[in-house]
């Protein structure tokens, strides 16, 4: 079977203490293992070893990246760790650099990626309601889907030369969670991809 790194970027807020993402993670974890994939688990609110993080991403075949959703973004934590997990596997590790060469100065920017052949799944948390997303009428999305919305973070992932697996999104967590049902689609939508 595949080698999985799951990746639980939440990061610790008064209103959110990562519970939700703490056991995505888990069943996660737990699920693949019990396929016969191999797992890794990093918690980024734990602390992270540059040096081992790069070594993760190469070991692995796919990386699961579980995150609450943050001002539209990730969590800042994950954010430091991709400055710093990221920036140094530009040594050829994780990339050679931007992907440009000097004969051709121009093209090809972001064609460097190392890790051909791997993929990563995205797994979001959201406050925002499912309905508020590939819908027109709707104020502030205006019609973009969750992939959309985190297009630079399958554009850091595609840096690396990976590709993505269908992402995963648990919606409308704080006020009206069905947690339960979302545990379901998890398993469900890893059976699927795995």
């Amino acid at each position: 079977m595949s080698k999985i790194l799951i990746i639980n970027a939440h990061h610790q807020y008064p209103f959110a203490e990562g519970r939700l993402n703490g056991t995505l993670t888990r069943l996660a974890a737990e699920q693949l293992a019990g396929q016969g994939h191999e797992t890794r688990v990093v918690t980024v609110d734990e602390g992270w070893d540059v040096e081992a993080e790069i070594e993760n991403h190469q070991w692995a075949d796919t990386i699961l990246l579980q995150t609450p959703v943050n001002w539209m973004c990730v969590p800042w934590t994950f954010k430091k760790y991709m400055d710093e997990v990221y920036t140094a596997g530009m040594d050829g590790r994780l990339c050679e650099g931007d992907g440009r060469h000097s004969n051709a100065p121009k093209k090809n920017y972001g064609a460097g990626g190392t890790l051909s052949g791997k993929q990563y799944m995205l797994s979001l948390t959201f406050n925002a309601p499912e309905e508020a997303f590939n819908d027109p009428q709707e104020y502030l999305f205006q019609g973009k889907s969750v992939d959309d919305l985190f297009f630079p973070m399958h554009m850091n992932f595609r840096f690396f030369g990976m590709d993505a697996l269908p992402t995963f999104a648990c919606c409308d967590v704080m006020k009206a969670a069905d947690a339960e049902g979302d545990f379901k689609r998890f398993e469900a939508h890893l059976k699927e991809y795995f």
